[in-house]
């Protein structure tokens, strides 16, 4: 049996061995005009949803295929897992590619393998919506899977709509009052499951405070702005552990953010953080760049001489930001200005302590 015909393979080949390999579409002419606009575009959407079904099981197949190709190269031996790797690169397929197709395939095989899914339903699916499913709750699949099953068609909107019920009729991080108005569709389920994601990010201590605050006032409006103020806190800290300035002295950071909360400035503070990491980031970056350029303009300098006067007053030139005095211009802009920065470099003991042991 050769390799394609195995027991992974096989089956599909068997089952379409009498049709014809390319996709045949009638796709409306651009050029009549005696169908109309709904028409052309009904039309142009029914042919792009067939190629979106062929697109999903050529997905889920390839999935397969370098699931096989990994397995076989688990097994034991040197070197083990790298003609995987090989077999990516001839293809020119990035591990990161690779990796997702192999998990459509196994949460294909697993929804097919536990019943939630029959065979024939994955053509019900867009490629989308099936991705969508794979990742929802289990109950979630179950529901879909039971449409599905059905003959309804499954779109990543109606995927969506459905998670975002199920989050919001279930989540143990809400209040009971927000769940019970979404239940009686006094709350929109697409506004209250953002606020799950946000409110799983925090720890206890701000979770509970935010519920208190939804329990008092179970409204739409304060669902919405106790998503932003979760999402706030969480922009807030994740900045904050990246700051080092923040590392200095005995900085009370959890009280700062109750202060900021207190002014209604949650949204300044965050902001104030993210600037914050993004300037010490860049300035790592300059620092990089200007050893480099230093390293570069001096090893020039040595390699040039009196025969290259051009080059000479091009590494001269280059002194404005190989020194420790860079002048950078701001350009039309900033009115012309330029900016003068000083780098000097400390020891570490000057700004942070004593050296770890």
């Amino acid at each position: 049996m050769s390799a394609v015909e195995g027991p992974a393979v096989g089956p599909l080949l068997q089952e379409h061995a009498g049709d014809a390999p390319l996709i045949d579409l009638d796709l409306p002419d651009p050029e009549r005009d005696d169908i109309s606009v709904m028409e052309f575009h009904a039309r142009l959407e029914a042919a792009w949803a067939v190629c979106d079904r062929f697109d999903l099981q050529t997905e889920i197949w390839r999935g397969r295929i370098l699931c096989a190709v990994r397995d076989r190269e688990r097994r034991g031996g040197e070197g083990r897992g790298t003609g995987f790797l090989q077999w990516l690169r001839e293809r020119e397929i990035s591990k990161t590619r690779a990796y997702g197709l192999i998990q459509l395939a196994e949460s294909a095989d697993a929804m097919l393998g536990d019943g939630v899914l029959e065979l024939a339903s994955v053509n019900q699916f867009s490629k989308r919506a099936f991705l969508e499913t794979s990742q929802a709750d289990p109950e979630v699949q179950q529901m879909i899977g039971e449409a599905a099953n059905g003959g309804q068609q499954i779109t990543r909107k109606q995927v969506r709509r459905l998670t975002d019920e199920f989050t919001a009729a279930t989540s143990p991080l809400l209040p009971e009052e927000i769940r019970q108005r979404t239940a009686e569709n006094l709350l929109p389920p697409r506004a209250v499951a953002p606020l799950v994601k946000e409110l799983a990010k925090l720890p206890e201590a701000q979770q509970e405070d935010l519920r208190r605050a939804l329990r008092e006032e179970p409204e739409l409006e304060r669902v919405k702005d106790v998503t932003l103020t979760a999402r706030w806190l969480d922009k807030a800290a994740q900045a904050a552990l990246a700051v080092r300035a923040f590392q200095q002295g005995n900085l009370d950071f959890e009280k700062a953010i109750q202060e900021a909360q207190r002014l209604d400035a949650l949204g300044l503070l965050a902001d104030a953080v993210g600037q914050a990491q993004a300037l010490e980031s860049a300035v790592l970056k300059l620092h990089t760049s200007w050893r480099r350029l230093g390293g570069l303009q001096e090893r020039l300098w040595v390699e040039s001489g009196s025969s290259t006067p051009h080059l000479r007053e091009l590494l001269t030139a280059l002194q404005s930001l190989s020194g420790s005095t860079l002048r950078v211009s701001l350009g039309e802009l900033a009115g012309g200005k330029r900016l003068r920065l000083q780098l000097v470099e400390e020891a570490p003991d000057r700004l942070e302590g004593p050296p770890l042991p």
